[in-house]
């Protein structure tokens, strides 16, 4: 059975307002990525498939954050970035979340690690995830990365996911292909969208 997983696609990272582009930390073709991944997410509830979607956020104080990630952004605490239960946090309008959709909370770039993601996709039968999400080379290889491990077959929307820039998406991209951690398709490919010649 498939499920899709929609890696923290949120206000926080996607949206012109959120905390992370506010930093500097802008994702280049994150707008359509988002787009895509809306298109991804409405074919999949079409196909019967479940979706579960991450975010990746902290308590207050941050003190689930961990030395590595605040030296990577030193300042998030500073503007009350990714904050679980804020507006920040949340996953993003376009992709429609509603209040009985499966969402899965995460402090690292691994959605296995300290959640309740395994037993969640092994309790509805899931051996196939269908994956997109942000960011490309950080949390979305990681989660492919630990997903393969645990022996789930991936399939990785490649226009659905972004990363800050073009070159890194790039490399995330090409590591999990040609290494065989994900089989690499278009959202066209997966929704059955025709496209024009």
């Amino acid at each position: 059975m498939k499920a899709m997983l929609v890696i923290d696609v949120q206000n926080g990272f996607c949206h012109a307002d959120g905390s992370m582009p506010k930093l500097g930390a802008a994702l280049s073709g994150g707008d359509e990525a988002v787009a895509n991944a809306a298109t991804a997410v409405a074919s999949a509830r079409e196909q019967g498939m479940p979706v579960v979607f991450t975010r990746h956020v902290y308590r207050p104080g941050f003190y689930d954050e961990g030395a590595w990630l605040t030296g990577r952004s030193p300042d998030l605490e500073s503007v009350g970035g990714l904050l679980a239960g804020s507006w920040d946090g949340d996953v993003v309008d376009e992709l429609g979340r509603g209040k009985d959709d499966l969402v899965v909370d995460k402090c690292r770039l691994d959605a296995f690690q300290w959640t309740s993601l395994e037993p969640l996709l092994r309790g509805m039968g899931a051996t196939e995830l269908v994956v997109c999400g942000v960011v490309t080379n950080f949390c979305v290889e990681t989660t492919v990365r630990s997903a393969v491990m645990r022996d789930f077959e991936v399939t990785l929307l490649e226009d659905a996911c972004a990363a800050q820039t073009p070159r890194l998406h790039e490399i995330g991209i090409e590591v999990m292909r040609d290494c065989g951690f994900a089989t690499v398709v278009r959202t066209a490919e997966f929704a059955g969208v025709r496209v024009a010649a």
